[in-house]
């Protein structure tokens, strides 16, 4: 059992701009679930045509745990475990070892680590759980695969830690997550859908950021870029509502119950968004094959960003409003 102390060093207390938007949050959706109990049953059922989620299998084998594996043993802030990113699991450190712990530079290690989170884990809405159950099953939230990419770091040496922040979601991806009046009834009351994260590693010398959550074939069904390591996900493909960013060494306590229990409530809701998903993965497959592959996708969604007109609104003031 862990100490106050532990709890406080670690960060596993619910900071302010974390404990508003949880806060905020259930009171929002128990509100909604009471005003609109009928639609509410309907959102337990999963029985649309061609909405059922079948969790697709792993695309990477796991290699073997062997004795003497080599990782970091430390308590330091940032190499140390926490809750839901167990550093010394011994499916984080074989991967460690394969992906090249203690034989790569750093920057070449968080790289691999980073492609490896991003290209083999697919995107399921699920209550958390642990890294090790996350490399077993293939799949998780944009929290479990940057746990495994923070715990991949971490084995390596190599200082990691969260950052996470209120979004708001582009048009292209609201169609994948709000899938039911419900969720869009919640999400238009607050005007954010819960917590994105992204991931941050200490190389030479600063923090880089890095979104593992997105595929490139999620992106690519979105019209978007295929965000890089070091490439902060806010302003490419969604925004973070003001003052709500923090940094943390571990996720915190209270939005994995609310997860917890929006699956229990509303398990055909999850079905259908983890079913979209699938389907938004096999329309960026062909998206990027058309395009001649990853990179001549990359590069010509970007070249469309640059030539898109810029609107710039600008101050008139002979321009007056009255109430």
């Amino acid at each position: 059992m862990l100490s106050l102390r532990e709890i406080k060093e670690k960060e596993y207390l619910p900071r302010g701009p974390y404990l508003k938007a949880m806060m905020r949050g259930t009171f929002s959706i128990a509100r909604i679930l009471v005003t609109n109990f009928g639609a509410f049953k309907k959102m337990r059922s999963s029985d649309d045509a061609g909405k059922k989620y079948v969790r697709p299998p792993r695309r990477y084998e796991l290699p073997e745990y062997r004795e003497g594996m080599k990782y970091c043993k430390s308590n330091e802030k940032y190499l140390r475990p926490t809750r839901y990113c167990n550093s010394h699991a011994p499916e984080v450190i074989a991967l460690a070892n394969e992906l090249g712990a203690y034989e790569k530079s750093d920057r070449e290690f968080a790289e691999a680590a980073f492609n490896f989170a991003k290209r083999k884990l697919i995107l399921e809405m699920l209550p958390m759980d642990g890294v090790e159950d996350t490399l077993r099953r293939g799949t998780g939230t944009c929290i479990h695969e940057i746990s495994v990419f923070v715990a991949l770091c971490r084995a390596a040496g190599i200082k990691a830690r969260y950052k996470l922040y209120t979004p708001t979601l582009s048009d292209e991806w609201n169609d994948t997550f709000l899938v039911d009046p419900l969720l869009k009834k919640w999400y238009n009351s607050m005007g954010y859908f819960m917590l994105h994260g992204e991931g941050e590693v200490y190389v030479d010398g600063k923090w880089f950021v890095v979104d593992v959550g997105p595929t490139p074939e999620r992106q690519a069904a979105s019209s978007m870029p295929i965000t890089k390591f070091g490439e902060d996900s806010i302003g490419v493909w969604l925004n973070s509502v003001p003052d709500s960013e923090m940094h943390l060494e571990s996720f915190p306590y209270g939005m994995d119950f609310l997860l917890k229990l929006a699956y229990k409530i509303a398990p055909g809701t999850f079905d259908k968004i983890n079913a979209g998903i699938l389907e938004q993965i096999e329309a960026g497959k062909k998206i990027i094959e058309e395009a001649g592959g990853e990179e001549a996708y990359d590069e010509m969604i970007r070249q469309k960003a640059k030539k898109a007109p810029k609107v710039e609104l600008e101050r008139r003031e002979e321009l007056i409003f009255a109430d």
